[in-house]
């Protein structure tokens, strides 16, 4: 491959043009007068300088000519060998980005895979933290449903057993299942399984059927007004007593026109001195009490009576306290208090209402907070 000669050279003229020019310089002229000999001479000497000029322009022309081509021939080689090294540089170039390319493709797969491997690690964590959650979600609701269960059955009955055994079943299971985060919740069951253990609950059971014996035996109170008759009666019961009594150990001596006789004296005697009766009124309405009103009277005893059984029933001291509270009241300002049966019905009423201050069950608040407490995942 050849190249052009660099412009910043001079064009050499070839040697046969440099050969004839300096023939020609050297050639003597003709001359037309014999007197020019010295004058050609010195021409001759100058021409033949000037062709020996000539001559070593022709040589140094001669080897720049064989150096330039010597250069243009470096030249077009380096330039040749440049442009083998660009294709070949090219080439290179062309198979190092495809290379990256792949390279590229192969970290985006693998970075696919490895986004792929950890979202599916992330779900498998997600997944095993929902079977262990749910396990101990389950066990939570069990045990707080079982609670609950047994609270109703402990207030309609009155006894703290349930709750003792649900409490009791409830550690059991935590421990059994190992759960750091129940931890909580089974010391709140230990705290509230000691403050139950240790309280006393009244028997609801026979609170109630004293409640009803003293319903049944409200039609038998003495009013306040009756009380000449009440006496008058137990007057007669006694006499009758005795006079069995002594006729019992008499025989049957006397006659039973004299028997007759004397219950009628006895009679007649108990009257007159009934006639007359003096005694301290603090209740004037009571005494005024007329005979229908005295039936409305114990129909609102026995009211009052079955309010506060149900509301011992409910649950709702407050209520049955208030409600017996009336009664004693009403018992105590309408009734004789000189009665046995009065008195009887007076004592009832206050136990009941002492039994009702301790009749209140133990509630399970730090339990069912820590039951929520658990459930929320906290």
């Amino acid at each position: 491959m050849s190249s052009a000669p660099s412009p910043d050279l001079p064009a050499a003229a070839p040697p046969e043009a440099a050969f004839a020019a300096a023939a020609s310089a050297a050639a003597p002229a003709p001359s037309d007068a014999p007197g020019t000999a010295p004058a050609s001479k010195a021409a001759l000497y100058t021409m033949a300088a000037l062709a020996t000029v000539a001559v070593a322009g022709l040589a140094s022309s001669a080897l720049l000519w064989q150096k330039l081509s010597t250069i243009q021939e470096q030249l077009a080689r380096q330039s040749a060998d440049a442009g083998t090294q660009a294709i070949e540089a090219r080439t290179i170039a062309l198979q190092a980005q495809e290379q990256a390319r792949d390279t590229a493709t192969r970290v985006t797969v693998a970075e696919t895979r490895l986004n792929e491997v950890a979202l599916q690690r992330s779900q498998l964590e997600a997944l095993m933290q929902s079977l262990s959650r749910s396990r101990d979600e389950n066990l939570v609701v069990d045990i707080e449903s079982a609670l609950r269960l047994a609270q109703q059955q402990a207030q309609l009955t009155g006894s703290l057993e349930p709750l003792v055994a649900t409490l009791k079943s409830a550690q059991q299971r935590i421990e059994r299942a190992a759960q750091p985060r129940l931890a909580p919740l089974q010391r709140a069951l230990e705290r509230d399984l000691q403050r139950i253990t240790s309280a006393s609950v009244t028997d609801t059971a026979g609170l109630l059927a004293r409640l009803d014996d003293l319903v049944r035996q409200v039609d038998d109170l003495p009013v306040q007004n009756a009380v000449a008759q009440a006496a008058a009666t137990r007057r007669l019961q006694a006499r009758h007593a005795t006079h069995d009594a002594a006729q019992a150990a008499s025989g049957a001596a006397q006659a039973w026109w004299q028997t007759a006789l004397q219950r009628s004296w006895e009679v007649v005697r108990d009257e007159v001195r009934g006639l007359v009766r003096v005694s301290r009124i603090d209740q004037p309405e009571a005494i005024l009490l007329a005979p229908d009103q005295a039936f409305f009277l114990r129909e609102n005893l026995k009211l009052k009576l079955l309010n506060a059984r149900l509301g011992v029933l409910a649950r709702q001291f407050d209520s049955a306290r208030a409600d017996l509270a009336a009664a004693s009241a009403a018992i105590n300002k309408y009734f004789d208090p000189a009665s046995r049966r009065t008195q009887s019905a007076a004592t009832v009423l206050q136990q009941a209402q002492a039994h009702l201050k301790t009749a209140e069950l133990p509630r399970l608040d730090e339990t069912l907070s820590a039951l929520a407490t658990a459930a929320a995942g906290r």
